[in-house]
């Protein structure tokens, strides 16, 4: 796992992570068949470049706003089986691998605060994995509202 020297090795590496989701959001979205699928990866991928252009301005501007909060964890993702992309996902599919890839993220981010040197880096790194997890919760609750509701 990589060693983070600074803050802004941090913002970095997220800034990065960011632009691989917006990169992986929009060619599923340019490869879906399923034109609710195809809107819904391109809002993923807006969604994503927003957390990017957030991060990029708490690097450029040195305002890092910590607020330790707790986000409701809905579990749904914990008994989905994990999706493999293609362009032939229908919306529920979509939402599972959003969902999975939201956590991958969180857990991530909260290894990398277990592993960090400083209270500050820590403190960063699990400010991220909050995001992290509120977009998971978006997902779920999509989920739960368009997929199983309707079942």
């Amino acid at each position: 796992m990589k060693n983070f020297e600074n803050i802004n090795d941090i913002l970095d590496f997220a800034i990065n992570e960011e632009q691989k989701a917006v990169d992986l959001y929009t060619m599923l979205a340019q490869n879906a068949s399923n034109q609710e699928v195809k809107e819904v990866f391109m809002d993923f991928a807006k969604e994503e470049i927003i957390h990017k252009k957030r991060l990029m301005d708490i690097k450029e501007n040195g305002l890092f706003d910590l607020k330790p909060e707790m986000v409701t964890d809905l579990k749904i993702s914990d008994y989905m089986m994990s999706v493999d992309a293609s362009p032939d996902m229908t919306y529920a599919e979509s939402l599972v691998f959003a969902m999975k890839k939201e956590k991958a993220a969180f857990k991530l981010y909260s290894k990398l605060a277990e592993r960090a040197p400083n209270e500050n880096l820590k403190n960063i790194f699990l400010s991220l994995a909050v995001e992290e997890s509120k977009h998971k919760l978006r997902f779920e609750i999509e989920y739960d509202e368009y997929v199983l509701r309707e079942n």
